[in-house]
């Protein structure tokens, strides 16, 4: 009988401790859910690339992400070979047309600073619109050029040649420096325009932000555009630019939150979201080259939609948090509502 009685307690321990152990387990996994594929835009990877491990740990998403620029992104989208794309220019309306059905949703925004690679540089570089569209015209070929001094008087500038370099892919990061250069610029408006992808008068292409960067790491005289984040993660030196208040600035976090003081109270469509060369009232601190990036869905998205729409709705909320070490601003209350909207489109429909 004590035999049977202690066999029976034995076997409730074990029972209990198994049924405990359940508990652990349960309460310390990862919710499930399921993955979701995208490309395009290299301007956000920085920011990508720090939420796809943390999406996977709070929502149990798992993302992978390709950043093979604004171009790819939106063909693939279109074609809907991945889950989403993303892009830093808006899509035109034949773009928009042809995606058939999608959603484009800003969410991050940042600076696109202008590095360059200018050995035994006595300070940091001052230019402005002007002066940056003349170099990359070809009208201002050489470091120690009458009009880059007139900026820089306290600098020993060389003489060494200017060496432009452009993204050869289509590119959002080209769309928002050209839209820069077409709004200081009437010769590059005329000549060249804004787009993705421009017929670039002189300079070195390379493909995506990683491809510039390398270029310019390599070549002395070099000068491009690319996110500050990049910049940042390759030490780069980068220009302070001269806004339309008189003031030089740089592509940090104060910088383009001030540009985006010209952005109404409450944003209803995406043509409200042009924050380049703000306004001489947003002040000497705003950086004239900021601009919003965007993430691109269908609105019938089948059974990925309830975990794009959680990815999204994380990314744009507490994913923001993880902006401002790589100079992405979180995205300002006025785009809210808009952003919320968008994303309750995205549905199970095909």
């Amino acid at each position: 009988m004590k035999r049977i009685l202690l066999g029976g307690l034995v076997l409730l321990a074990v029972i209990g401790l198994a049924v405990l152990g359940g508990r652990t387990q349960s309460a310390s996994a990862k919710p499930q859910a399921g993955s979701l594929v995208g490309t395009g835009a290299t301007f956000p990877f920085p920011l990508i690339s720090k939420w796809i491990p943390a999406v996977d740990n709070a929502l149990g998403i798992k993302i992978t992400y390709s950043p093979t620029g604004s171009g790819a992104g939106v063909a693939q989208i279109t074609a809907r070979t991945v889950d989403f794309g993303a892009s830093d220019a808006p899509l035109s309306p034949d773009q928009l047309t042809a995606c058939k059905g999608c959603v484009v949703i800003p969410w991050a925004l940042a600076g696109m600073s202008v590095p360059y690679n200018i050995p035994g540089l006595n300070g940091r570089l001052r230019l402005n619109g002007p002066v940056l569209a003349n170099i990359f015209l070809g009208n201002i070929t050489s470091w120690n050029a009458s009009a880059i001094k007139a900026l820089n008087p306290k600098l020993n500038l060389p003489n060494l040649e200017i060496k432009p370099v452009y993204r050869s892919d289509g590119s959002g990061s080209t769309y928002a420096f050209t839209d820069y250069l077409s709004a200081v610029s009437p010769q590059w408006k005329s000549k060249v325009g804004r787009n993705t992808s421009v017929n670039f008068p002189t300079g070195t292409g390379a493909r995506g932000s990683s491809g510039v960067a390398g270029v310019v790491k390599s070549t002395e005289g070099a000068l491009t555009y690319v996110d500050a984040a990049y910049s940042i993660q390759n030490k780069f030196q980068f220009a302070l630019m001269q806004n339309r208040a008189g003031g030089f600035t740089t592509p940090g976090v104060r910088g383009v939150t001030a540009a985006l003081s010209q952005l109404p109270a409450k944003v209803t469509n995406l043509s409200q979201l042009k924050i380049v060369d703000p306004p001489k009232s947003a002040g000497k601190r705003a950086y004239p080259i900021s601009t919003f990036t965007y993430v691109i869905v269908p609105t019938a998205s089948g059974d990925k939609a309830a975990d794009l729409r959680k990815f999204i709705y994380w990314a744009v909320t507490a994913g923001q948090k993880f902006g401002p070490p790589l100079y992405f601003v979180p995205l300002p209350k006025a785009v809210n509502g808009f952003v919320y909207r968008e994303i309750k489109k995205i549905q199970a429909g095909t």
